[in-house]
Order: structure tokens, then sequence, then C-alpha cells
């Protein structure tokens, strides 16, 4: 596998195992907040996200996430297109509890919304060196090179 399969397919593992991403509105930070995104192992450059009709993403557009994984050895941005989903059946297979418990209304809450990235470009950082090169960064030698390699930036 090569660099970019390889971070891709870490980043999809990662994003799986801690689905919590900061998204924000274009570039305006201002919108920035924690999301939970709602993956399918089928739905490549995919992801969803249920919300209010009254906020910030309601609009949909252009929208850039954040990422660190739990063991914050693996970090992300990426951007893409906000999009309403309209598939009653994507809705049915994303709702969850968790998702229940921000929307006391259930699927039915006139203020649900879901919404649909697709993501467009990523860059994702490897930063699980192993246990050599951890050791050379800790005692102040050049790790530059490795973790260049480390790096991509890339479709997902």
């Amino acid at each position: 596998m090569d660099k970019a399969t390889t971070l891709k397919h870490k980043f999809w593992t990662t994003l799986a195992d801690s689905p919590f991403v900061f998204l924000q509105v274009g570039d305006d930070p201002q919108t920035a907040v924690p999301m939970m995104a709602q993956l399918d192992s089928e739905a490549h450059s995919t992801i969803w996200f249920f919300t209010s009709r009254r906020g910030p993403f309601a609009q949909g557009g252009k929208a850039t996430a954040t990422f660190t994984g739990k063991g914050h050895d693996l970090f992300a941005r990426f951007s893409g297109t906000l999009i309403e989903e309209t598939d009653a059946a994507r809705f049915d297979l994303e709702w969850s509890p968790a998702v229940q418990a921000w929307f006391p209304g259930g699927k039915d809450d006139p203020n649900l919304l879901m919404l649909r990235m697709e993501i467009e470009d990523a860059e994702i950082w490897n930063l699980d060196y192993g246990l050599i090169n951890t050791a050379k960064m800790m005692l102040g030698y050049d790790i530059r090179e490795t973790a260049a390699g480390q790096h991509v930036q890339t479709k997902l």
C-alpha cells in the first residue's frame, strides 16, 4: 500500500473509533463546534451529521472539519460541501440513541436536520512514529524526515 492509501485507511479506522470532529462553516471559525460524524464503511468520501435547522450548518455549503484521534497519534483536516440529506432510508440507518439524546423530539422533531458532507480534500498527519523514532525525538534528534513521511494531502 502506498503512503496515501495507508494514511486514508488509518484515518477512517481512527474516526470510526472516535467519531467526533470540530466542524465549521466555510472559513468562519466562529461557527466551529464539536459534532458527531455518522459513518458508513461502504460510503467513500461521505459522512453525515444531525444538526438543528436553526444552527449555522442548516444553510449547507462549504465546511471544514478537524479531527484528533483518541490516542493523539492521528490528526486530520478535511473540507467539503454540506448538503441536506433527504433519503429517508439513510436517515433511519444513521439514527441512534446518541442522536436521540440531542433531539428528544425524536425522528419527527421539526428542528432536526440531517446533512451529508461530501468530502473533497483532506490533509492527514500520523504522529505514531514508533518506539525508536519517538525515543529519538525525546532525546532531541532530528526526526523531520520521518515526520515528513507520515503526512499526506489527498482526496478521501
